[in-house]
């Protein structure tokens, strides 16, 4: 379990750093709005509908002047949100839980859930057209960090397949959040896990080829969701309201448009990335079911977190459903 209460000490270097990253709905701060700081855990595609209630101005309409920060790693997230530097959340729900845990007294709360599937793929350095997870075993693999959900499903995906994490293959974790496709393609690893854009970048440079996807294979996770201190959300139910209102918002959005019209309005998001390639990845997540019709996070679903937890050895004991997570919010948004 990563000890996020350490990291305090290093908040203000973190806060410093992470600043760079902001985006804003406006220019400007906006008269008469309120302002809210949203760290997310990293900045992809597979969060489109967030980013649709940003560009559709639905922060705005709803009296919220949005600032975006990314925090590239749940830890630093959970750090930013405990100290105070972001108001909002967004990351695997599984951080919340460590904090619950390690006994912090103002511990974060769910209020929203993005996401129902896992959001990464599997990419082999050959093609594979009919691959099987047991072609793992006696392979290296470059994983995530320990205890965070990516590496989490995907060992959870191998059990499933009667693979032995540990002893049928090797999986590397040392590499940096973000940094694994880089490493692939420079030679590392017999297969990597990749979130988007970086799976389908690896593609279109024939450095590796998508063989699976950890969503499809998993089922049903409660991989990403949006928390804010319970002290937070006591003091100012209004804003978490407007917040989620306009989150929902984002969802019926992605729910009734194309493809095509989801990628064109995230597209300033991502000014690196063609929207060929925005909107090849935004079919590829809702293709699989990736979001739910609405953002509320049910008692089954944080069980089977738990569950995912306890199996890879990262939780001695469950956590009450009742004091991390909130669906008060999200039911009344999706009204």
């Amino acid at each position: 379990m990563k000890k996020l209460l350490c990291l305090f000490l290093t908040a203000a270097l973190v806060a410093a750093a992470l600043c760079a990253c902001g985006k804003q709905d406006d220019a400007h701060p906006a008269a008469g709005k309120t302002p809210v700081v949203l760290n997310e855990v990293a900045h992809s595609i597979f969060y489109a509908p967030m980013y649709v209630a940003i560009e559709e101005g639905y922060f705005a309409e709803e009296g919220i002047d949005l600032t975006l920060v990314t925090g590239f790693g749940a830890d630093k997230t959970m750090t930013a949100l405990l100290t105070g530097e972001a108001d909002i959340g967004f990351m695997g729900s599984e951080s919340t839980v460590y904090t619950y845990k390690e006994g912090a007294s103002d511990y974060a709360v769910n209020f929203a859930q993005l996401t129902q599937r896992a959001g990464n793929f599997l990419v082999s350095r050959e093609p594979i057209d009919d691959f099987h997870w047991d072609m793992l075993i006696g392979k290296d693999v470059l994983g995530g960090r320990a205890g965070g959900m990516p590496e989490m499903v995907f060992e959870f995906i191998l059990k499933k397949n009667g693979i032995d994490p540990a002893a049928d293959l090797s999986i590397d974790q040392s590499i940096d959040f973000g940094s694994t496709a880089a490493a692939f393609s420079g030679g590392q690893g017999d297969f990597t896990v990749e979130f988007e854009p970086h799976a389908t970048s690896l593609e279109s440079k024939g450095d590796g080829y998508v063989v699976a996807s950890l969503g499809e294979d998993s089922g049903y996770v409660p991989y990403t969701a949006f928390s804010a201190k319970k002290s937070y959300i006591a003091e100012n139910p209004e804003i978490i309201q407007s917040f989620t209102n306009a989150l929902q918002k984002g969802m019926d959005y992605v729910q009734s448009h194309t493809p095509a019209e989801i990628a064109e309005v995230i597209a300033p998001q991502f000014e690196e990335t063609d929207i060929e390639t925005i909107t090849t990845i935004v079919d590829r997540y809702a293709s699989q079911d990736t979001w739910k019709d609405d953002l509320i996070f049910e008692e089954d679903s944080f069980n089977l977190l738990q569950n995912i937890l306890e199996e890879a050895g990262e939780l001695d004991g469950r956590v009450p459903y009742a004091d991390l997570v909130d669906t008060t919010y999200a039911r009344e948004a999706a009204h």
